[in-house]
């Protein structure tokens, strides 16, 4: 059971805890579907055997070791176009929580994951309800690898395989923390801080302003990321054009693999 004090006004005051089920975010859809949950309630399990990422992807996380949960949030001041402005703000929530342990190798990857170095900490999947031309309801997915050492792949690492604990990460304390870092960001963007969000995302982007390797429709190119547009897309700059990609036209070509 998950017992936390987050010092918030909304954001993990309620928390529903699930030993196991198959995915928080379909726990907090259903919540949605039935009735009208308190913003801010927090779906969290230990074990979550079908979690999946952007694309469908699978996300390997072992019981007990990691936080997997989903965040409810009503951002009705948002309209559907806008719906990636709340992707930098929780983006930004979790960035805020995690830099101070692991420092400045950590960034974020656009669209919706947390890097250190080229491998990859946590994920991101928010999925909106629409009323309108507004999201009425969001449910924000999270992923993060904490005290998990052990992973298939190579390309996936941890908290504790970053910045390595004794007696390993107190995975409540850590949530606490979270919850206030993510609400402070949602707040910053409910009061239309827009600037200071774009500004501070920008500045920790993946590759930003580097040029790196990419691949699009099969095609491998070198270019240098240089903004993100207010819809979401990825601006890249090639031999001196600028080429717009969406969140499934493009891929960031890592070492000798393809990473999406």
């Amino acid at each position: 059971m998950y017992k936390i004090y987050p010092k918030t006004l909304f954001i993990g005051q309620i928390i529903q805890y699930l030993p196991s089920c198959q995915s928080t975010n379909d726990e907090a859809a259903s919540l949605i579907a039935q009735s009208t949950p308190n913003e801010g309630l927090l779906v969290i399990t230990d074990n979550q055997t079908a979690g999946r990422g952007q694309r469908g992807n699978q996300w390997e996380a072992k019981a007990g070791e990691n936080l997997t949960f989903s965040l409810i949030l009503s951002p009705s001041f948002l309209v559907a176009t806008d719906q990636f402005w709340l992707n930098m703000a929780i983006s930004l929530g979790i960035y805020d929580t995690l830099q101070p342990l692991i420092g400045p190798s950590l960034r974020i990857k656009w669209p919706n994951d947390i890097y250190v170095g080229d491998q990859k900490l946590g994920g991101i999947l928010i999925e909106n309800t629409l009323h309108g031309y507004s999201i009425a309801w969001s449910v924000v997915g999270m992923g993060l690898n904490v005290n998990q050492t052990e992973f298939a792949y190579s390309t996936a690492t941890s908290l504790q395989c970053q910045a390595p604990l004794p007696n390993a990460y107190d995975l409540p304390g850590l949530l606490s923390r979270l919850c206030e870092t993510l609400e402070q960001r949602y707040l910053q963007l409910l009061s239309g801080q827009r600037n200071t969000l774009k500004e501070n995302y920008l500045q920790i982007l993946y590759r930003y302003q580097e040029e790196h390797s990419f691949e699009s429709e099969g095609q491998y190119f070198s270019g240098t990321i240089f903004d993100v547009d207010p819809t979401g897309r990825l601006a890249i700059s090639v031999d001196g054009k600028v080429t717009y990609f969406g969140f499934k036209e493009v891929s960031f070509l890592i070492g000798e693999r393809t990473n999406e």
